[in-house]
């Protein structure tokens, strides 16, 4: 093999090599500029990006007693909104919830579930219902810090009061991160918070 035939060999197996470690970016560049994006993420909860810190306020406990949002800080907080009556999407989010945290096994006392209530009207059903979640806690006031609350968790296409019955996720700082609508599998929320759970130092 003349010299000239190495050289041309060896020129060859460069761009080869170069072909193949730049195939990867060209392909990336003309799906992105194509419009292509992945159907899914890992993710089974809808991300709230940025995550968005939720406000402190004095709130009203199912007993009476007072409640700051800022005490349900150091621990992963499901939060579902609710009338009093707390009809069948609300006993399923309530069942989910626990269902859910319970779960998690030994890493389930760093989660914790509450209720907001945004309708007083049948109160003493709502008492007989939380009965079978204990450990859950309960909002019921003042209205207008339900209201405000409420609106922190507004999405782009809905509202917590809208009937869309969904699963609020809060991390241990108090950020508003992830929601789930009325329809979530509980098993893709619990695969969710078990990996948040593995991944967080803390909570």
């Amino acid at each position: 093999m003349t010299d000239a035939v190495r050289r041309s060999a060896s020129r060859r197996k460069i761009l080869l090599l170069a072909a193949l470690f730049a195939l990867p970016v060209i392909v990336a560049y003309a799906l992105y500029f194509s419009g292509w994006r992945p159907a899914s993420t890992g993710n089974h909860g809808e991300l709230v990006q940025p995550v968005r810190p939720v406000t402190d306020a004095t709130l009203t406990r199912l007993d009476g007693g007072p409640m700051r949002f800022s005490e349900l800080h150091g621990k992963w907080t499901l939060l579902t909104f609710s009338a009093a009556e707390c009809l069948k999407p609300c006993e399923r989010n309530l069942y989910n919830m626990r269902q859910v945290i319970a779960a998690q096994g030994d890493k389930a006392g760093r989660v914790q579930s509450l209720l907001v209530v945004t309708d007083l009207k049948a109160l003493e059903l709502l008492r007989y219902a939380v009965k079978d979640y204990p450990g859950m806690r309960v909002i019921v006031g003042p209205p207008e810090a339900v209201a405000e609350l409420a609106r922190q968790f507004t999405l782009p296409a809905s509202s917590p009061l809208d009937n869309l019955n969904r699963i609020y996720l809060v991390d241990p700082l108090g950020n508003f991160m992830m929601s789930y609508p009325a329809d979530a599998d509980p098993n893709g929320i619990r695969k969710d918070l078990a990996r948040l759970l593995r991944a967080s130092r803390v909570g």
